[in-house]
């Protein structure tokens, strides 16, 4: 049974979060140093933006944040935030937000589930090889990625095509994760040099 309406639930509301996901990228972040003064950071899967809140007030006016969903972002932000509305698996990347990599990439992408959990954690697997394309093609060296995972079979590969790409990789499971939650998230921190010819 959901406990809806928990701890941060009210905490998101009283702090002034459109969701309570804020504390789960806070947590990380606290932990592991992800966000910095003037970054420029890619959130995919941001609606309803409360990521995009926590995120923006960390990299400050000098930083720049793109945001990507298939749904639409209510809130307002700070103009240093851009949102589009998109699929990532057909993104136009010509713009000027691509001329240039990005230090941070940020996924809070879930699939639609199913309830069949071998499903969910296959369809999870893909928006995260596709979250690890698109490190590939645009984090900075150095970068960090952090993406939602389901717990499964797939997690176990999911962690060997991280440490490909990345020198430092971490399982984080947030207090403020629902406990009854199979999500989990995998952090690769220092991308290292692309292997690609």
């Amino acid at each position: 049974m959901k406990k809806v309406q928990d701890h941060y639930f009210h905490k998101a509301r009283k702090d002034g979060y459109v969701a309570r996901s804020a504390y789960k990228l806070e947590e990380i972040d606290q932990r592991h140093q992800l966000l910095k003064r003037g970054q420029k950071v890619l959130d995919l899967g941001c609606a309803p933006g409360s990521w995009l809140q926590y995120t923006s007030s960390r990299i400050g006016e000098s930083g720049r944040l793109l945001g990507i969903d298939l749904q639409a972002v209510a809130i307002s932000l700070p103009p240093q935030v851009e949102v589009l509305q998109a699929d990532i698996y057909e993104l136009d990347r010509s713009g000027a937000w691509w001329e240039s990599p990005f230090d941070v990439i940020l996924s809070d992408m879930a699939p639609k589930t199913t309830g069949i959990r071998s499903v969910d954690a296959d369809r999870s697997y893909g928006l995260n090889q596709h979250a690890l394309w698109l490190a590939e093609q645009h984090l900075s060296k150095g970068g960090c990625l952090l993406v939602k995972a389901f717990q499964g079979a797939p997690f176990q590969q999911l962690q060997q095509d991280f440490r490909q790409m990345f020198t430092e990789v971490k399982i984080c499971k947030p207090k403020s994760s629902r406990s009854e939650s199979v999500e989990i998230f995998l952090l690769g921190k220092k991308k290292q040099e692309s292997q690609v010819e």
